[in-house]
């Protein structure tokens, strides 16, 4: 049988204040005091983080830079070869095209998807036989030129790496195997 519960009065129910010193807290409560940031923890942590992204954000768009100039440089040299390839088969280099037009004769040996692209820097690759750039005449080369599908964007420092891949470090953007061509558009020389 069950026995009847002691009477217990409303003040003992109540929670005890917590034992110790006057003026301080049992460790208990001190933590719960303490469980939140301050103001200036917090805007240090933003401090810090935003400092780190000042230094990974100009690193990181550098990187994406040489990758696309490393691109370039691969779908250049394929490309020359090609174009190369087919001049000492048949005695000439293939007709002149437009921009984001595959070149005539070249379907067996260019990937034509990779021809008609968007470069990784804008524009489309272009095929240039017998052009004038500046008062030179150029036999063969390969040019990249914004089209209406394809806007060319100039970046200084990408058309540098290419310069100093191509030709070394000193920059001349009017000899050597990359050019800047009239209209300011990136040259690559097969043949002079």
């Amino acid at each position: 049988m069950l026995e009847p519960r002691p009477a217990t009065s409303n003040a003992s129910q109540r929670r005890q204040p917590p034992s110790g010193p006057p003026g301080r807290r049992s460790p208990r409560f001190r933590f719960a005091a303490r469980a939140g940031f301050s103001l200036v923890e917090v805007m240090v942590v933003v401090l810090v983080i935003s400092m780190l992204a000042m230094i990974a954000v100009p690193t990181f768009a550098k990187i994406k830079r040489k990758a696309k100039t490393a691109a370039l440089l691969n779908d250049f040299r394929v490309f020359a070869a090609a174009f190369e390839s087919y001049a000492q088969e048949t005695g000439d280099f293939p007709a002149e095209s437009a921009a984001g037009v595959f070149p005539a004769g070249m379907d067996k040996r260019i990937n034509k998807t990779q021809w008609l692209r968007t470069t990784p820097m804008g524009g489309q690759y272009d095929w240039e036989s017998n052009q004038t750039h500046f008062g030179v005449k150029y036999r063969a080369a390969i040019a990249i030129k914004g089209t209406a599908t394809a806007p060319l964007t100039l970046d200084i420092n990408q058309l540098t790496d290419l310069e100093e891949a191509l030709d070394g470090s000193n920059i001349n953007w009017l000899g050597g195997t990359f050019h800047i061509g009239t209209g300011l558009v990136p040259l690559y020389v097969i043949q002079q």
